[in-house]
């Protein structure tokens, strides 16, 4: 029997769709050269393979490809409780991690409708800060060693160091700390840690003036950067790119303020930082502009810290206090079970992003009503940014690949994943 095929013609519109993430040689040249960046050790940009065509020193065709850390992180969430996930999310984005803890459980809280207390959103504001100056402060170090300078690697990294004391000194762990736990902070902050978090950003301050001297006068850095892979804000826009990258090419979009903000920047305000030429260059120094926004955020957060408890009073998802547990019986069972068993939590579906150092990172959760989420779904920015990556290097020279590379500042952890 004959059938009907029957013709769809779509309607002429404007239609925005992304650039594929490969740029394939389209010189007729027969000594094309195609070589190899990466895969090599993972303390660069990530496990990356960028397999470059070139003519000459001209880049003619780009390919990236991923997957060398993939670590299924999302389904081994799903195979655990929420309570016992947590963990797993900081190896994602490991250079902003509490980023992901936060996100991750404002994911959890907004599934079971659970209040969170004001201080513990403003002490969840206070490390997110303090997260993404450690990222900013890892990419411009490693960044400027893609440009031919090791200086400003030691300058970032000895402030870094300052960065991760105060998580340990709240914690315990330098990275990856599991302080941000469902309905609140595992603890308050300790005795002496405003003190010593005011003395950091002092010490912030002036080293961030002594970047801005470093690569500011430094005419070397800027042949590198300025005018460099150029990125227009509505090809931004048309990628779905958020974060830094796009607030470099004069967007200001930027979670901790878009629709009033969330958890404890709705009550401190934030105002994104911009520039407009959407260069290398630019899209370095939105990042320490960034660093100076994030001190005065986290001394406002100090100012102004409200009095209170630090996790919900629910007792179906907060541990019982721990002097308790050497006295009651009933707090140590309940204890027992809630790290062992979880805690259930109402069937639907939800999502919650934040604002990481890299842009949008946010968590698509469903639940079917167990103590383990159903799927879970990470948006995560760096997936964006390097299928970006191949419109940036058309036709650029060799070396200036590589510092189109260091200034999108892609993870690879966040993209395999």
């Amino acid at each position: 029997m004959a059938t009907t095929e029957k013709t769809v013609i779509w309607p002429q519109q404007d239609v925005l769709q992304p650039v594929p993430s490969e740029l394939w040689p389209a010189s007729d040249n027969p000594d094309l050269l195609e070589i190899n960046l990466g895969p090599n050790h993972p303390s660069t940009h990530g496990v990356l393979r960028v397999v470059t065509t070139l003519d000459g020193e001209v880049v003619v065709g780009v390919k990236c490809e991923i997957g060398y850390v993939h670590t299924g992180i999302e389904k081994n969430i799903e195979q655990k409780t929420y309570w016992k996930a947590i963990p797993y999310v900081p190896r994602m984005d490991y250079l902003s991690f509490f980023s992901g803890e936060t996100a991750f459980c404002m994911a959890t809280e907004k599934a079971l409708e659970l209040e969170v207390p004001r201080r513990a959103e403003w002490i969840r504001v206070i490390f997110q800060e303090l997260a993404r100056i450690h990222s900013h402060l890892v990419f411009l170090g490693t960044g400027s060693v893609d440009l031919g300078g090791i200086a400003l690697l030691f300058y970032c990294f000895r402030a870094r160091d300052e960065v991760l004391d105060l998580f340990e000194m709240a914690c315990g762990a330098r990275m990856h700390p599991r302080y941000c736990q469902v309905g609140g902070v595992a603890e308050d902050l300790p005795k002496g840690f405003e003190q010593r978090c005011r003395e950091v950003i002092a010490f912030m301050r002036d080293q961030i003036e002594q970047y801005y001297e470093l690569i500011g006068a430094n005419p070397i850095w800027l042949a590198r950067t300025v005018g460099v892979g150029v990125l227009s804000p509505d090809f931004a826009i048309k990628m779905g790119m958020t974060g830094p990258n796009l607030r470099a090419s004069g967007v200001p979009y930027d979670l901790r303020s878009a629709n009033g903000g969330y958890g404890g920047y709705r009550d401190l305000g934030y105002t994104p930082v911009t520039k407009e030429t959407g260069d290398v260059d630019a899209r370095f120094r939105v990042r320490i502009d960034e660093m100076s926004a994030s001190l005065d955020l986290i001394e406002k957060a100090l100012d102004g810290l409200p009095e209170g408890p630090v996790m919900t009073d629910d007792r179906k998802v907060a541990l019982p206090p721990r002097h308790e547990l050497h006295t009651s019986m009933e707090s140590l069972i309940h204890h027992f079970k809630l790290v062992t068993e979880g805690f259930e939590v109402p069937a639907g579906e939800v999502y919650a992003p934040i604002e990481s150092a890299r842009g949008e990172f946010g968590f698509h959760l469903i639940s079917d009503g167990s103590a383990k989420p159903w799927r879970v779904r990470l948006h995560g920015p760096a997936f964006v940014l390097l299928q970006s990556f191949a419109k940036l290097c058309e036709g650029v020279y060799l070396a200036d690949l590589i510092a189109i590379l260091a200034s999108i500042d892609p993870v690879l952890g966040d993209v395999d994943r």
